[in-house]
């Protein structure tokens, strides 16, 4: 039975999906449900895991946010076009950055942003047939499909005001590192790394002086990471070449497809 304030939240992996219960009032804390291990790239995987997942679960009514792995997707930063005043405008440097980073035609993905006429902004682009299954998903078991995120749009606006000024924001996930570089308050590029086995803090610093160089900017002096960081990249000003803080506990017992549906909520 759903109660004031509670919702859903699924998430979505080449490997498998999560279902975690959120609430909003009176201190609810988040509850995973269950997983359902499966490879998503299978022809018609997703429909039969999303039964299995919900088993007996009556969703019929339910407000549902999907997460999705940022490997599903494409993140990219976005200059706007000098003189640009429409959403069109905006829309079209979308696109065309997409098809040259990825070189993938943007028609077989649907592109989201937090559009801006004045500033860089960071746009992400999901496969439309995944899109599709998760509609008609909803449509099968009569829930509310409220919003799909990436994760780490989601893990942006979850942690949006433990950021510092000028710090880099990272997420570690699936063995993957992604960090939106920052040169001062503006978003300068969003850059994505598989993390060699035993990386440690070395590696960690070696990796941000190169991906700074390659996006064209200064060394952060601060990096806030969340997600599965190494404990041991963590570190407070001084004789090492950045802080790092770690954002969240990742020792709560949580599986790391339950923490993808978790990411994002304010519960």
């Amino acid at each position: 039975m759903r109660r004031l304030g509670q919702s859903l939240r699924i998430g979505v992996a080449a490997n498998g999906l999560s279902l975690v219960k959120t609430g909003r009032l009176f201190g609810s804390a988040p509850l995973a449900l269950s997983e359902q291990p499966l490879d998503l790239f299978a022809p018609d995987a997703l429909a039969p895991g999303l039964r299995m997942l919900f088993s007996d679960l009556p969703l019929a009514g339910w407000p549902v946010t999907v997460v999705l792995a940022d490997d599903l997707l494409r993140l990219w930063r976005v200059a706007p076009p000098p003189g640009a005043t429409r959403l069109a405008d905006l829309e079209a440097a979308a696109a065309l950055r997409f098809q040259h980073l990825f070189g993938a035609s943007p028609l077989d993905w649907r592109i989201s942003a937090d559009w801006s006429a004045d500033n860089p902004f960071l746009a992400a682009a999901a496969p439309r047939v995944l899109l599709d299954q998760l509609t008609a998903a909803a449509n099968e078991h009569r829930f509310h499909l409220v919003e799909v995120a990436p994760q780490f749009v989601a893990a942006l606006n979850q942690w949006r005001r433990e950021r510092r000024p000028g710090a880099w924001f990272g997420q570690v996930h699936g063995g993957v590192l992604t960090l939106a570089a920052y040169e001062g308050r503006a978003l300068a590029a969003v850059r994505t790394a598989v993390i060699p086995p035993g990386a440690d803090r070395d590696w960690l610093e070696a990796h941000v002086g190169r991906e700074a160089l390659r996006v064209g900017v200064g060394r952060p002096e601060r990096l806030q990471l969340c997600g599965a960081a190494p404990s041991s990249w963590a570190s407070s000003p001084g004789r090492l070449k950045f802080a790092c803080s770690l954002l969240e506990n990742i020792d709560d017992g949580w599986s790391e497809l339950a923490r993808l549906a978790r990411t994002g909520s304010a519960a």
